[in-house]
């Protein structure tokens, strides 16, 4: 996935190979990040700044590969899903800011909404919204799984289940639209 930002091209790749703390990686980045805590995680995503391996980040839960929606840019920080959580850094210069699990197995996806300002993870079993410092402002679940379309709408998020079931969030506190 590539994203364009004021500090240059963003590629976010898979890295399920990487070691942390290896010299026998196939890349080598000058940060590194394992937000697993006594495991090995099961999602490894690197950043590729301007053709430069700039971080890369492990974490649990369900494994993520990378995608359209792996990723967003929103006022100069990078968003990014990596296994059960959103990871959010700036680029130039690189800091890491916060890590929030923003899903009890999976984060599938991050999307912005810009009229609501909104930050929006589609996970596996809650559809979150999280501000720009890192809070989770409401989590919302289903009868099942969200594994069908995920969109955002003027007036609510929509996620669809693993049985057709359609769920309409409002975007300021994540109950159901009727």
């Amino acid at each position: 996935m590539r994203i364009e930002t004021d500090a240059g091209i963003v590629e976010i790749i898979n890295e399920p190979a990487h070691t942390f703390c290896s010299a026998d990686n196939v890349r080598s980045y000058p940060v590194e990040h394992n937000l697993t805590v006594d495991s090995r995680p099961f999602s490894i995503h690197g950043l590729i700044l301007n053709g430069a391996p700039l971080a890369v980040f492990g974490r649990g839960g369900g494994p993520s590969s990378v995608h359209q929606h792996s990723g967003v840019y929103v006022d100069s920080s990078l968003y990014l899903a990596v296994g059960d959580c959103v990871v959010c850094v700036e680029l130039k210069p690189f800091r890491f800011q916060w890590m929030l699990e923003t899903d009890s197995a999976t984060c599938f996806g991050i999307h912005f909404d810009t009229h609501h300002q909104a930050l929006i993870s589609h996970g596996e079993l809650e559809i979150s919204r999280f501000s720009n410092d890192g809070r989770l402002l409401w989590n919302a679940s289903g009868a099942d799984i969200f594994t069908g379309e995920f969109s955002l709408h003027p007036q609510y998020v929509q996620a669809i289940d693993w049985n057709d079931r359609v769920y309409r969030f409002r975007y300021e506190d994540g109950g159901l639209v009727n």
